[in-house]
């Protein structure tokens, strides 16, 4: 079969969105992980460079990172963080199952004081960087920052934890499906299959013109 230029672009397009499609869908929020699977400084340092490349507002980059991919720290780490508020009859992974690597946004307060969207920003590029490596991740917020800053031997007086994103090779399955009846919290069935319930696509689109 012979395909044209025309036919080839058409192609080319169709595949590179389906692909950003499935990379989208993938870099879901995963809460266990094969701990046997180490993510290493050099990945983290890699994830934490699209984050520094990400646009900003203002061009103001503010945004710092801290990295850790050590065993004892990633420990200490981990009993500071609160894991999937919806699921109240789960306290996080177990101990083969939990994060091989983190990383810590910062702010510098001299720069900028206040938690902006740049932050989810450069969390979701980092988060899609990680899943195209095979990484999976979660981003929490619910965390005990004094705790976080000492570990990390941070002066609070210059940085400012806007998040931590832990990150490892997924173990679990993730699904999305419909929204029923308004409910939007995820739950797990009996097999520990992740479900998070997103609303369609004519719900969120609100106009056309």
């Amino acid at each position: 079969m012979y395909f044209g230029l025309k036919d080839l672009k058409m192609i080319e397009e169709e595949t590179m969105e389906h692909n950003f499609h499935d990379l989208v869908v993938g870099a879901r929020s995963y809460r266990r992980f094969d701990h046997s699977k180490k993510m290493t400084m050099a990945e983290l340092v890699a994830v934490a460079e699209l984050g520094r490349i990400t646009p900003c507002g203002g061009n103001n980059q503010y945004i710092r990172f801290a990295l850790s991919a050590d065993e004892k720290t990633n420990a200490e780490i981990y009993q500071n963080l609160a894991w999937a508020g919806y699921l109240s009859d789960w306290d996080g992974p177990v101990e083969s199952e939990r994060p091989t690597g983190y990383i810590l946004i910062l702010r510098d307060l001299s720069i900028q004081k206040n938690l902006t969207v740049d932050e989810g920003i450069v969390a979701q590029t980092i988060f899609l960087g990680a899943r195209e490596m095979g990484y999976g991740g979660c981003m929490l917020m619910n965390i005990k920052r004094t705790e976080l800053m000492k570990i990390f031997g941070l002066d609070p007086e210059k940085y400012a934890i806007s998040m931590v994103i832990a990150l490892g090779v997924p173990v679990e399955t993730v699904k999305m499906v419909d929204v029923k009846d308004g409910d939007i919290k995820y739950y797990r069935d009996e097999n520990q299959v992740h479900y998070v319930p997103k609303r369609s696509l004519k719900d969120v689109i609100v106009k056309e013109l």
